[in-house]
């Protein structure tokens, strides 16, 4: 690892932490040196990093000396006291929380679709929440090609959304009622194994989440259309990985399924996956592991002339928070 940069992973013994360092292989980072950081429980603890062992540090401004690059999988709260302080050791923080990406300072990336946002950011780049990134990968194409007037999105959320404790939360209950015993939620407010939970986030006063105000207002910045009308509904359910959403999508200019289908087939990052009579549709089962949304189930709208539905499903651990930060990243430095 003569040549690369110097990489530093925040929560790298997360869920998304962990899905960064196989990203990083997998697309050939150039990577020379690799730093791992994450809380306080978990320094000392080792993490892999092409077959090598690396430990894990304390975050901590003289521990980044040196770091080019910086991805961040720590919370929203972490994220404001640990990303400006990397970025004033000299590195570029790519961040996946919450913490920045409303910030009119800071680019909201998704590199298929607005690969010009991050020519435009001061040290740091915010990676959209992952239900948004699936949401808005087919929206980008059609509202190319139509202009969106109004989009209705239903998610069904998996529980790795999560983080490690969502999915322990999901295995133990399923074991439990295999045992017979009581199902206990110990991270969502209800038992979450064969349930379905319309909760993810805090309740705002009108009555909708803090993870569908991200939905509108995280598609509005990327898509840059701030007046979009967007009518979000978030649902937990009980699959561990891929968050899965249902969108109705009303356009200027009338769109068939036949045109859809083209658009969708040849927008990047983007998978037709949709043969009804074979029962060819994205599921999650189809889609885990997958770097690509597959979108499916394209039909009009039997209520409005100029309307679509369509189904998408995506790996949210990897398109919706890994490989999409390391692709921002691959935007920055691949020359």
């Amino acid at each position: 690892m003569a040549s690369g940069l110097t990489v530093a992973v925040v929560g790298a013994t997360g869920a998304a932490g962990q899905a960064t360092l196989r990203i990083l292989e997998e697309r050939k980072f150039p990577v020379r040196e690799l730093r791992a950081f994450a809380s306080e429980r978990s320094v000392g603890k080792i993490v892999t990093f092409r077959g090598e062992p690396i430990r894990v540090q304390k975050v901590e401004p003289w521990a980044f000396k040196g770091v080019e690059l910086a991805f961040c999988s720590a919370g929203s709260a972490q994220s404001k006291e640990y990303a400006p302080m990397i970025r004033a050791a000299g590195a570029i923080v790519v961040d996946k929380s919450s913490a920045f990406r409303m910030d009119p300072e800071v680019p909201l990336v998704v590199p298929e679709i607005n690969p010009h946002a991050a020519k435009h950011h001061t040290g740091i780049l915010a990676c959209p929440n992952c239900t948004t990134i699936v949401t808005v990968m087919p929206l980008k194409p059609l509202h190319d090609a139509g202009q969106l007037r109004r989009v209705i999105a239903t998610s069904y959320q998996a529980v790795s959304g999560a983080g490690v404790n969502g999915i322990a939360d999901l295995r133990e209950q399923t074991l439990a009622w295999a045992r017979g015993e009581a199902m206990v939620a110990r991270h969502f407010p209800h038992p979450i194994a064969f349930n379905l939970i319309p909760q993810i986030d805090r309740f705002q006063p009108d009555g909708y989440t803090g993870e569908e105000a991200k939905l509108v207002n995280e598609t509005r910045k990327i898509l840059e259309t701030p007046d979009l009308p967007i009518s979000p509904t978030t649902v937990r359910v009980p699959v561990f990985t891929c968050h899965s959403v249902a969108v109705n999508v009303e356009t200027e200019t009338k769109i068939t399924v036949a045109r859809a289908r083209q658009l969708f087939e040849r927008f990047p990052g983007l998978k037709l996956w949709d043969e009804p009579a074979q029962q060819r549709y994205p599921m999650p089962l189809v889609v885990e592991g997958q770097d690509d949304c597959y979108v499916g189930r394209i039909r009009e709208d039997l209520s409005h002339p100029r309307a679509l539905n369509f189904w998408v499903v995506g790996d949210q651990l990897r398109k919706g928070a890994a490989t999409n930060a390391v692709q921002i990243a691959e935007l920055l430095f691949q020359s």
